[in-house]
């Protein structure tokens, strides 16, 4: 058989359900002279019922924690030249995996559009109608701020190999595609590439994402006293960024009625003051 020219990458712990779910999506692409590599990062729960559903699906075992080993992992499984990254909770569109194989010769990094999914039945909930506006603007992250998510990412080997590994401990995303960028790789944004990825349906669940983000961007932005005092000052404009992004969320068509409009307001709120605690202890040296 002749090598496989791409190789998707799958870090996966602990989400049977989903994971099965992406393989079912990735299944209704053209996977010829494609491999689809799930790396599990040593899962409690092993997908063992997974990997029997998906026969020609290789699992791999990573033992070192978090998303950055296991893709990191992934890469050295694979020797295919173009290198397509998924989340095990994404759903690739019906196209992924042929949209990837036309826009990889446009930039070095191309990253798409992630549309956002409800998993429970409506109304939704604060948290769900927050996700529904805010979550996952790849868009802005690639166009405006320079960086992307590997949630949804297609790059080579040859980039990869260059900027190096993911890194654990920091938010990897953000610091990956800002290396590659800083080596002077082309980052670009593709609407038509698209996936999709569930909404957080409860406050539990976004403050979980949230604390972790917030962890993750603190990482990486320096721990001198001059850097701890800008990271205070942007505690600070936590509340304002809340008054500022509310229009956002009254005029958002994404939402069906004046009900979601308001328990999102609410959820940006409550959210913003949650995350300006957190980030002025981390100013002050605590941890959160």
């Amino acid at each position: 058989m002749a090598p496989p020219d791409a190789a998707i990458i799958i870090p996966h712990y602990n989400d049977p359900e989903r994971l099965a779910r992406c393989l079912e999506a990735l299944s209704r692409n053209d996977l010829s002279r494609v491999e689809v590599l799930v790396v599990d990062n040593n899962s409690p729960q092993p997908p063992s019922e997974v990997q029997a559903r998906f026969p020609d699906v290789r699992f791999v075992i990573e033992t070192e924690k978090g998303a950055a080993a296991a893709r990191n992992r992934g890469v050295t499984e694979t020797a295919a030249p173009l290198l397509f990254f998924i989340d095990a909770d994404c759903v690739a569109a019906d196209d992924w995996v042929a949209k990837a194989h036309e826009v990889a010769p446009m930039a070095d990094l191309i990253g798409g559009r992630v549309d956002v999914f409800d998993e429970t039945p409506p109304p939704r909930s604060g948290a769900e109608a927050f996700e529904a506006v805010f979550a996952f603007n790849f868009q802005n992250y690639i166009e405006v701020q320079g960086f992307t998510g590997s949630g949804n990412l297609v790059t080579t080997r040859e980039v990869f190999e260059d900027v190096g590994g993911f890194r654990g401990g920091v938010s990897e995303d953000l610091d990956w595609s800002t290396r590659a960028v800083s080596n002077g790789h082309k980052l670009i944004y593709r609407e038509d590439l698209v996936v999709s990825h569930p909404s957080r349906s409860d406050w539990a669940a976004l403050r979980h994402k949230w604390r972790r983000l917030t962890q993750e961007l603190f990482g990486v932005n320096g721990n001198t006293p001059r850097d701890r005092a800008k990271w205070a000052v942007r505690a600070l404009a936590m509340p304002v960024s809340a008054l500022v992004h509310t229009p956002k969320v009254l005029g958002s068509d994404k939402l069906g009625g004046w009900g979601e409009k308001l328990r999102a307001v609410g959820t940006l709120f409550r959210l913003r003051l949650q995350r300006m605690i957190w980030m002025l202890k981390q100013a002050m040296g605590q941890e959160i």
